[in-house]
């Protein structure tokens, strides 16, 4: 196998690891999401590959768990959050993408989430008026969605774990694998 395919599998084999954490029981709204939007746009050396590869498993475990609604909005800030990698923790040619930087994308992208799937929530329902205190009352409710569980917290701290855990395991695997280093240009 040659040093590209090792690493496209690799990476392929991480996304899928970790899309399945959505199959297990979790706090609502922990899952890895987001975090697999962002390592596909820093890791997969074809940006293409970056966002199909973590599309796919999403799409693996939606079939899983089942659809709902509003996968629309979720899908958007999908793809939101993985040009916002590709543009906020993409490498350079001297270095990996940094710590900070990935935790601020990761941030962003937990905000960016909640603000447009619980706009998805809003518009056109019957159940919060279309006014602009209609908009606010539904993201007010959305913090504590679930059995009074903070919703976006648990993705700003789902988000953050997941980041890590993906980021830190690929950089440990790169360490002790050589042959997972991106070819120097």
């Amino acid at each position: 196998m040659k040093p590209l395919q090792i690493r496209l599998a690799t990476l392929t084999v991480l996304v899928l690891v970790t899309a399945l954490f959505r199959l297990v029981p979790h706090w609502p709204n922990f899952t890895p999401i987001a975090a697999l939007a962002l390592f596909g746009a820093a890791t997969f050396e074809r940006k293409w590959l970056g966002l199909a590869v973590p599309m796919a498993a999403m799409l693996l475990s939606d079939a899983l768990i089942g659809f709902h609604g509003s996968m629309g909005a979720v899908y958007f800030s999908f793809a939101l959050t993985w040009l916002l990698g590709v543009w906020a923790v993409r490498k350079t040619a001297q270095q990996r993408p940094s710590a900070g930087r990935i935790a601020a994308a990761s941030i962003t992208s937990s905000i960016l989430f909640f603000l447009i799937t619980n706009f998805s929530v809003w518009y056109g329902s019957t159940y919060y008026p279309q006014t602009a205190a209609g908009l606010m009352g539904c993201y007010a409710a959305g913090l504590a969605f679930y059995d009074g569980s903070n919703f976006f917290l648990n993705g700003l701290v789902g988000d953050l774990f997941f980041n890590g855990l993906l980021f830190g395991s690929y950089y440990l695997l790169q360490q002790r694998f050589m042959v997972l280093r991106p070819a120097r240009r």
